[in-house]
């Protein structure tokens, strides 16, 4: 099969399309022949040098998938069947003709989704859900600031965010993402953070509230921001580190107004976890695809031997929605 490969660390130009051996399945795995994969800033990260795969994961990029069942391991617990149009959850290979996940990490696509965009939802339909629903127990009625409005993330979690009752804040890069934001996406207050601060914006156009729960992929360079940006008992929720890794926190901040800060990453989890995030999604997300509450975004679609220029229009960051690799 064909696969892309990172042959050093840096810009899309290191990555190779290669002839490689097909996954075989193991316990408890479906083989699946993939249609579509997503770009994810993590593929970027590893691209560079910066994000390598958890132990026993594959080497090859790509963190979603969607396919057709092909083949099964031993042991296989859920009631597929070859055929069945799935996506996949991984911890790797995703850019690949085939490839061989846990069972548990494999979903049918939901009603109404093509088999090509539904690549774009697994990694964000599970890290949004569990970083807002299960970890920082998001409520209906709470404001939330989601950073990043249009890009795979944000999209999601702006659409789910207001799906599930909150009040949804945003940030983005220019004017232009902002009237995205909110005649598109239907945010309640979008800022452009090139132009304004976002906690004196965020408090002037929510009554002088600020948020309940933060989505944060910029890390270290927002994190004093955040916390002025969040009302008393509010979450912090880091899931990326794009503006960096350290910075010093006032832990005076942090006691006064009883704030919980979170670090969390999806891709390292045991399969078992990742299962439990995978059956949220499919109860409590699928629905809201189906009925179209929530839209899937798909920016742009690229042949697999265009995973370079594919990698240089993510890393412009111009994408509005997800970038999907053609299998």
């Amino acid at each position: 099969m064909k696969a892309v490969f990172v042959t050093e660390p840096g810009g899309p130009e290191v990555l190779e399309v290669r002839d490689v051996p097909a996954p075989v399945p193991g316990p408890g795995e479906v083989l699946i022949d993939v249609v579509a994969a997503g770009l994810n800033r993590a593929d970027v990260q590893q691209r560079k040098g910066h994000y390598p795969p958890p132990p026993g994961a594959s080497e090859i990029l790509g963190l979603e998938v969607s396919g057709r069942i092909s083949g099964f391991g031993p042991g296989v617990a859920k009631p597929f069947s070859k055929g069945d149009k799935v996506v996949a959850l991984l911890a790797g290979g995703g850019y690949a003709q085939q490839v061989a996940v846990p069972a548990e990490q494999v979903l049918r696509i939901p009603e109404g989704v093509d088999l090509v965009t539904a690549a774009s939802l697994p990694e964000v339909a599970a890290t949004v859900y569990s970083n807002l629903y299960m970890t920082a127990q998001l409520q209906a009625g709470e404001t939330v600031l989601i950073h990043g409005a249009t890009g795979g993330i944000g999209t999601m979690a702006i659409q789910m965010a207001k799906a599930f009752g909150a009040v949804v804040a945003t940030t983005a890069g220019s004017q232009e993402k902002v009237s995205t934001a909110k005649a598109y996406l239907n945010a309640d207050i979008a800022i452009d953070y090139t132009r304004e601060d976002f906690v004196d914006s965020l408090r002037a156009q929510n009554g002088g509230k600020g948020a309940d729960v933060i989505l944060d992929v910029v890390g270290a360079k927002y994190l004093d921001k955040n916390i002025d940006a969040l009302e008393t008992y509010g979450r912090l929720v880091v899931i990326g580190l794009q503006g960096g890794r350290r910075a010093e926190l006032d832990l005076g901040k942090l006691l006064a107004k009883r704030l919980a800060v979170i670090g969390t990453s999806l891709r390292p989890r045991a399969v078992a976890e990742k299962g439990v995030i995978m059956d949220a999604v499919r109860d409590a997300v699928w629905p809201l695809v189906a009925d179209g509450t929530v839209k899937p975004l798909v920016a742009k679609t690229f042949a697999l031997d265009q995973v370079r220029a594919a990698h240089r229009y993510f890393d412009s960051g111009d994408h509005v929605g997800k970038v999907l690799l053609l299998l």
